[in-house]
């Protein structure tokens, strides 16, 4: 069966909910917040998709005996009972605080033709039917959960639907069959429709939207190093005002095991309802990330002349680097000099209202390159620098730009005498602002993806800073396969 209330749900939940194993009782590093705005959306969604499938549904035939004093007796058959259309009107979805959420459509019809026959003795009668279906209410409680790991679960706990109005028009001056419809046949047909209703829904919960929602990825690449754990850290959490869903939003190294990252911080979001959906990211999924790189290595760079660009003016060698420290070539004449950067510490990044900041704290050390293949350290700088951040997002996923300052250096030690700092942080700047950044600033451009399913798409974009975390709005789109 095509899944009538998975566009709904899909819409609203498939929108955020991703598994893996995750920490029962940690502060997230990812929260999905869906407003009113985003619940009427879905609602919206959700029930052009459930017309849809009324219309697909099958209604049984309906026979009986009848005796009527100025006919006799005789028997009748209600058959190829099809709904031709279906219009469910006002609905609305609303969080269910402590539990999930609550469906609810109303002023809505169903149109639906068919045939009958009637028989007395030799006597055959037959026609067409109109029927109309009029004041239908659906009314559905959706029970959102976590299993035991870390993995969304959804059920219909309760399904009732409700028919006020029944309208017949039988072809053919028969009214005595008018009243047999009324009289045995509307209360059947009645309960009838109201169970095909919510079997319906029942069985796209059950057979549909729960095998979706657990075939959902349960990671997220986002470079050759990282990926993102999106598992959540407990049962999505229904407000009187939303829907929040907290993600564990944990950066680890995908080839090999690192130590578990310091506690997030609780966020304490905004009241902001102008979008249907936010994302709260806390700087501590920014910082696991740094901390990552920094663990494996890969904030670590190394200079060579060979990395030079061939009309440089500054060459990697001893020769050239007598401007530096003029007593180099006495110890070291025409040998080919190697620069060595190491991070000292993880460089974190700084959320505050409006600004994102780091200050990563470098060493240099300089090894004169022997003929012998090993290398013979000559002297060891220290490097701050101040880099303000700026960020980006699109329909998937957070981009990221550094934008430094220039870099302050300071001499630590030196084997070789005297040596020009001033001349040595002019060239430094010059490979980090030409070379380094521009290769950082490529790998940022890859993003940092958003827990989103196949057919969702965002819209109308909004970011935002707020101490210790960003928060971006999106209205959402749910695109038909």
């Amino acid at each position: 069966m095509d899944a009538g209330i998975v566009p709904l749900l899909s819409t609203l939940l498939g929108l955020l909910l991703l598994s893996t194993p995750g920490t029962r009782g940690a502060n997230p590093a990812l929260v999905a917040r869906i407003t009113d705005k985003g619940l009427e959306y879905a609602a919206k969604e959700g029930v052009l998709a459930l017309q849809r499938e009324l219309q697909k549904i099958t209604l049984p035939d309906f026979t009986g005996d009848f005796k009527i004093k100025a006919v006799g007796r005789g028997h009748y058959e209600f058959h190829s009972l099809k709904v031709q259309d279906c219009e469910l009107r006002g609905s609305s979805l609303k969080p269910l605080p402590g539990q999930g959420l609550s469906l609810a459509i109303s002023d809505s019809s169903i149109e639906v033709k068919g045939k009958w026959k009637a028989r007395k003795s030799f006597l055959k009668l037959q026609g067409s039917f109109d029927l109309d279906v009029k004041g239908i209410t659906i009314s559905v409680d959706l029970l959102l959960g976590s299993d035991s790991l870390g993995r969304p679960t959804i059920t219909a706990s309760r399904c009732s639907s409700r028919i006020y109005d029944v309208n017949v028009d039988i072809s053919g001056k028969v009214g005595w069959l008018l009243n047999i419809f009324h009289n045995q046949i509307e209360s059947k047909l009645r309960k009838v429709l109201e169970k095909k209703v919510c079997d319906l829904i029942q069985e796209s919960v059950t057979s549909d939207l729960q095998p979706y929602l657990q075939t959902l990825p349960v990671t997220a690449e986002i470079d050759e190093v990282l990926g993102i754990d999106y598992s959540l850290v407990e049962a999505p959490r229904a407000t009187a005002q939303a829907l929040d869903v907290m993600f564990k939003g944990e950066i680890f190294n995908r080839h090999r095991q690192t130590s578990p990252a310091s506690p997030t911080p609780t966020m304490n979001l905004p009241e902001d309802s102008k979008r249907m959906v936010y994302f709260a990211i806390s700087d501590q999924a920014f910082n696991t990330a740094s901390r990552v790189y920094h663990q494996a290595g890969y904030l670590n760079f190394s200079i060579t002349d060979d990395m030079l660009p061939p009309d440089s003016n500054i060459r990697l060698n001893t020769k050239a680097f007598r401007p530096f420290t003029p007593q180099i070539t006495r110890k070291y004449p025409n040998m080919n000099l190697e620069l060595q950067g190491t991070v000292v510490s993880t460089p974190l990044l700084h959320i505050s209202p409006g600004n994102l900041s780091l200050a990563p704290q470098m060493e240099i050390e300089g090894f004169v390159l022997l003929p012998s293949s090993t290398r013979e350290p000559v002297f060891r700088l220290g490097v701050v620098a101040n880099v303000f951040a700026s960020l980006t997002f699109n329909n998937s996923k957070v981009t990221g730009m550094l934008h430094p300052e220039k870099a302050q250096v300071k001499l630590i030690e030196s084997k070789v005498g005297i040596f020009n700092v001033n001349l040595f942080q002019a060239f430094l700047n010059y490979y980090l602002l030409n070379t380094l950044y521009p290769d950082v600033n490529g790998e940022l451009a890859k993003g940092f993806p958003l827990p989103l399913p196949r057919n969702i798409q965002l819209h109308d974009l909004d970011l935002q800073i707020h101490k210790d975390f960003l928060y971006l709005g999106a209205n959402v789109q749910y695109i038909r396969a």
